[in-house]
């Protein structure tokens, strides 16, 4: 699509797009669908762009990316079960560390904010994958 008016509101969505999505990924690490939302909206951020401009310029620059969006997002996710077998608890028990900060109580870091994590790349590359396939030129 050729229009002005989407190409400049792409150049802002994606940005808040972006920032919603970092947000339903940070509040959503101790509720469920933190990773699966924000990573929806992470990559419909791209996907809007290409709808402004052009999806095989915006595949081009992505240059096939989703696959290394789905594999570090699978490593995450498979880096998040090695605490608790080392730990010697069943395989998905949140664990967490607190590290300790100069002012408040500390940041508690946890095995299933990593898995958000894992997720939240994972469905990005998902999303990526689904609509590059639909853009592609048929033989």
């Amino acid at each position: 699509m050729n229009s002005v008016i989407l190409q400049i509101a792409a150049k802002y969505l994606k940005w808040l797009l972006i920032v919603f999505a970092v947000l339903a990924l940070l509040r959503g690490h101790n509720n469920p669908g933190g990773g699966f939302i924000g990573g929806l909206m992470a990559g419909l951020a791209i996907v809007y762009r290409g709808f402004a401009y052009n999806a095989f310029q915006v595949k081009e620059e992505l240059q096939d990316r989703p696959g290394y969006y789905i594999g570090g997002g699978l490593f995450a996710i498979f880096l998040s079960f090695l605490p608790s077998l080392f730990a010697g608890k069943t395989i998905m028990t949140g664990l967490w560390v607190k590290i300790p900060t100069p002012v408040g109580e500390g940041i508690k870091l946890g095995t299933p904010f990593l898995f958000d994590i894992g997720v939240f790349f994972a469905v990005i590359g998902v999303t990526l994958l689904f609509v590059f396939s639909l853009t592609q030129k048929q033989h």
